[in-house]
């Protein structure tokens, strides 16, 4: 495979940067990569600190803009086969396949539903994303007006989010209210994580069962908040990890042992439905994507 046009990741430092070296702030953050590798690409001046390039012996500051110029390189291959579900003059809405990470990010550039989609529809920006193993629904803004309308509607929990999802262990329980506060924490081996953490934000799922099978069940969850991973976190929290998931163990917290990185894949999550006011036509529009068959209820 050819290789990509290289990108720049840049972030604004928060307080964790305080009094850290610029390699320290790298190697701790960035757990990616080991120190070696980061001194290499300080000495090739790929690394920038305000506009200038770093030399790893910098002491930090909040504030201060970091940018990594990486190189081009060779992606990891993913499914390319998203489908359109809805499309009009101010939104589009696609089913995007486990797999497909919808922004660039670990790793991936252009093979992400964000790039696929920009090869058609030049104009868009996503409203949301999903994780690299979850599937179905991604909406997408194709005018200013309507990013606005709707980034304010999920902000005011006005978007209803709904998904599927297949958890290990048979729930004893029809339905939970989980109102575990999800934060972040560092991981040894993986850097920061967002995990169940009681120093975290409030985040609200609502988890009915579906189906209960030899050693499984099947929800249907309602997020009331969007957390990163909040649906993985909150059915570990609650006993029932995602059957596959490569991170996350009851209790919400990464495994101890051997975890994967958090956009592997293997578990099977489904975002099915989105119901919200058209920001174009102000009626209520109910968008719904297909079922993976080991999804559906037999």
């Amino acid at each position: 495979m050819a290789l990509n046009a290289g990108y720049a990741y840049r972030e604004q430092l928060g307080v964790r940067a305080r009094g850290q070296s610029t390699l320290s702030y790298l190697v701790a953050t960035h757990r990616h990569s080991p120190e070696l590798v980061w001194r290499e690409r300080l000495a090739r001046g790929e690394v920038l600190l305000e506009d200038l390039p770093a030399t790893g012996e910098e002491l930090l500051k909040p504030g201060q803009r970091l940018v990594w110029n990486r190189p081009p390189w060779e992606e990891k291959e993913t499914p390319r086969d998203y489908t359109l579900v809805y499309e009009d003059e101010a939104i589009l809405a696609v089913d995007k396949p486990s797999g497909l990470p919808t922004m660039p990010g670990g790793g991936f550039l252009m093979n992400t539903l964000l790039h696929l989609m920009r090869e058609r529809f030049p104009e868009v920006s996503p409203l949301h994303r999903l994780g690299r193993g979850t599937s179905g629904l991604v909406l997408f803004a194709r005018t200013h007006d309507a990013a606005a309308k709707l980034s304010k509607a999920w902000r005011d929990r006005e978007v209803e989010k709904r998904y599927r999802a297949l958890s290990s262990h048979v729930a004893p329980q029809d339905a939970y209210d989980i109102t575990a506060p999800i934060g972040e924490a560092v991981h040894p081996g993986l850097g920061l994580l967002p995990m169940a953490l009681p120093s975290g934000k409030a985040s609200r799922s609502l988890a009915r069962v579906l189906q209960r099978r030899a050693a499984s069940t099947l929800f249907e969850v309602d997020i009331q908040t969007g957390r990163s991973q909040q649906i993985r976190i909150h059915l570990a929290f609650i006993g029932h990890p995602l059957e596959g998931d490569p991170v996350y163990t009851v209790g919400g917290v990464p495994r101890a042992e051997q975890p994967g990185r958090l956009g592997d894949t293997g578990y099977l999550l489904h975002a099915e439905r989105l119901c919200f006011v058209h920001p174009l036509t102000g009626e209520r529009l109910e968008l719904h994507a297909t079922l993976p068959s080991e999804l559906q209820v037999k």
